[in-house]
């Protein structure tokens, strides 16, 4: 609006761990939070394989799962919570039953902080707002651990992952991106290319208006959920 109402040379750069920006294939942060998110499920499995508990872990994603579909997927995750797809509690412990019967003692669940419940079944937000008038998460884990515990009688335990993700040293892939999406912004201003942000199409660098680049959020699609739905339980 800034640049469409007033004028104002503006430019923009696709920065945000959460993956959901819809203009662009990726953003720079994404990678390095999925990064932290699959070590931190890694070294989880020790402790719930050696003492047969159930382990949530929150992972961050507002409207998008993205980092819980990928850091998941890659850590061998035993189900996945998205904002995308709200989840039945119990067809989870269902899921966490079936793999005891089988002789599978633990499970491994990653849930994004956005991800809810079908209606009426768990509260999930809280009445705060934040500095943007966003509501505030009221913390899916920490309701979604006792719950299970509650409902299947399993020592269930919770790691919320927080602003872990967000900071660090990013990952060598992050570098390069953000790297050569900040030549394409430098190259737009000096050529006078204001209102746009540079985006990755495929393996290309190229302009976006930013009208477009924040016209959707690019959302974890039924297909590619589906994937990760293979190795559940």
């Amino acid at each position: 609006r800034l640049h469409d109402e007033l004028g104002l040379p503006i430019l923009g750069v696709p920065k945000t761990i959460d993956n959901d920006l819809g203009a662009t294939d990726l953003t720079f942060g994404f990678d390095t939070a999925v990064h932290v998110a699959t070590e931190a499920i890694d070294r989880l499995h020790t402790t719930a394989e050696s003492h047969n508990r159930i382990l949530v872990c929150e992972v961050m994603g507002r409207h998008a799962g993205w980092i819980a579909l990928h850091s998941g997927l890659a850590g061998g995750a035993d189900a996945i919570l998205v904002p995308e797809r709200p989840f039945d509690v119990e067809e989870v412990c269902r899921l966490i039953r079936r793999r005891h019967e089988r002789g599978r003692y633990f499970s491994i669940i990653v849930v994004a902080e956005g991800a809810v419940p079908l209606e009426g079944t768990m509260e999930t937000l809280s009445a705060e707002e934040d500095e943007f008038g966003h509501a505030r998460l009221g913390g899916i884990g920490q309701r979604l651990g006792p719950e299970i515990e509650r409902r299947t009688g399993f020592e269930t335990r919770v790691t919320v992952l927080g602003h872990v993700q967000r900071g660090g040293t990013p990952t060598a892939f992050d570098r390069v991106l953000a790297t050569r999406l900040g030549v394409a912004a430098i190259d737009a201003a000096h050529t006078g290319n204001w209102g746009c942000m540079p985006a990755l199409k495929g393996n290309r660098v190229q302009l976006v208006p930013l009208r477009e680049a924040v016209a959707e959020l690019r959302r974890v699609p039924d297909e590619e959920f589906a994937v990760a739905e293979v190795f559940f339980g």
